[in-house]
């Protein structure tokens, strides 16, 4: 009998497991693959929304609040398993400042610096790798970057080295309720039995009929990205062009991406997209034309009527809670999240306000993601 069981082992997941076992909980993590293999593996890692001031207040909230602490949890987990995260106060650069305003209304509201580059110069000066023809910008020095494969192979070992139970390949096949209770998950014939069962299962929440009678909408929305291998200290900055984004790792690599595609749970990558990426990639930093691409990749991100997550407890089924829907920015909203929900489970005043986030809330369909 465990005091939690966790579906889903990606970085909510797994921090979860790692908040629970602090508090004394006898916890176990389940994932259908392997931790940390799915979205949280796949995405770029960068710690903020692309353009934060098109998002509700509810996620700016949730980014921040993690932002701060990303530099605290990464030197605590190098320290525990040697694996660096590779945290980097890169900075964020816009290739246009058509929506300045906006911007710095935002940037105002919540305390972040923006910087107006008002001419080529300025521009270029800020990112020398920038294609000439992108002549005005705007630049986010404060934000910053992980290496997803990296926290996520961190946090799996930091939960190898503590007495938390892991069962990798085992897909949950649904869940054990008895008088309006959560009581376990199903793994085929087998049940594993708990008091409090969590799902952080991201694009497959909406599987569950749990979820279904609620209508949480929660879709798979597919992103692929590629991967140039180039000279460290090529790119400094993350440069961000119409939607597409460039992101320089520590030992040179480059990242482009990504796609947003509605393929159900398809995952496979396709020719026209990386030419698609490629040639952006290309617009935006002609130095890439000399760099050969290493790697093509999808993730499936767990979509939602506009990016916020429902975080908390079933309305009527005591015990089971919910961790998903973080679309496009699970791991930089990773953080907050955790703690809102695990403050909830343990009786703790939450450090966030719950309301807007519980599963009952009304989410109103953006453009985006509808």
């Amino acid at each position: 009998m465990k005091d939690a069981i966790i579906v889903g082992g990606g970085i909510l997941g797994m921090l979860t497991a790692r908040s629970l076992h602090e508090a004394g909980l006898k916890v176990m993590i389940i994932d259908q693959g392997e931790l940390g293999k799915e979205s949280t593996w796949a995405g770029g890692g960068i710690l903020s929304p692309l353009y934060p001031w098109r998002y509700p207040d509810e996620i700016s909230r949730l980014a921040q609040y993690s932002q701060q602490r990303y530099p605290a949890l990464c030197n605590a987990l190098q320290d525990e398993t040697g694996i660096d995260p590779q945290w980097r106060s890169s900075g964020l650069v816009f290739t246009d400042d058509n929506e300045y305003a906006s911007a710095q209304a935002w940037a105002n509201t919540w305390g972040y610096e923006l910087q107006h580059l008002t001419s080529a110069p300025a521009l270029h000066t800020c990112e020398p790798q920038l294609a000439q023809h992108f002549e005005r910008g705007m630049f986010m020095p404060d934000i910053a970057q992980v290496r997803n494969p990296r926290i996520a192979d961190a946090l799996r070992t930091s939960l190898r080295l503590l007495p938390i139970e892991i069962a990798e390949h085992y897909p949950v096949t649904g869940l054990e309720t008895t008088d309006g209770k959560v009581t376990g998950v199903r793994l085929g014939e087998e049940v594993f039995h708990s008091n409090k069962v969590i799902l952080t299962t991201g694009a497959w929440t909406g599987l569950f009929p749990e979820m279904q009678a609620l209508n949480v909408n929660i879709r798979p929305v597919l992103g692929q990205m590629i991967l140039f291998r180039g000279a460290k200290g090529l790119l400094n900055r993350i440069v961000l062009h119409e939607g597409t984004y460039l992101i320089p790792r520590q030992d040179g690599r480059i990242l482009c991406g990504s796609t947003l595609e509605m393929n159900d749970f398809d995952k496979r990558t396709t020719e026209a997209a990386k030419e698609t990426l490629r040639e952006t990639a290309y617009q935006m930093m002609p130095a890439l034309r000399d760099l050969p691409i290493n790697n093509h990749w999808a993730g499936l991100r767990p979509g939602s009527p506009n990016g916020v997550p429902y975080i908390g407890e079933h309305p009527e089924i005591a015990g089971l809670y919910v961790n998903a829907g973080h679309y496009r920015y699970g791991v930089t909203m990773a953080l907050a999240s955790v703690d809102l929900l695990t403050d909830t489970m343990l009786g703790k005043t939450p450090r966030i306000d719950p309301t807007p986030y519980r599963l009952d809330a009304v989410r109103t369909p953006t453009a985006e993601f509808g």
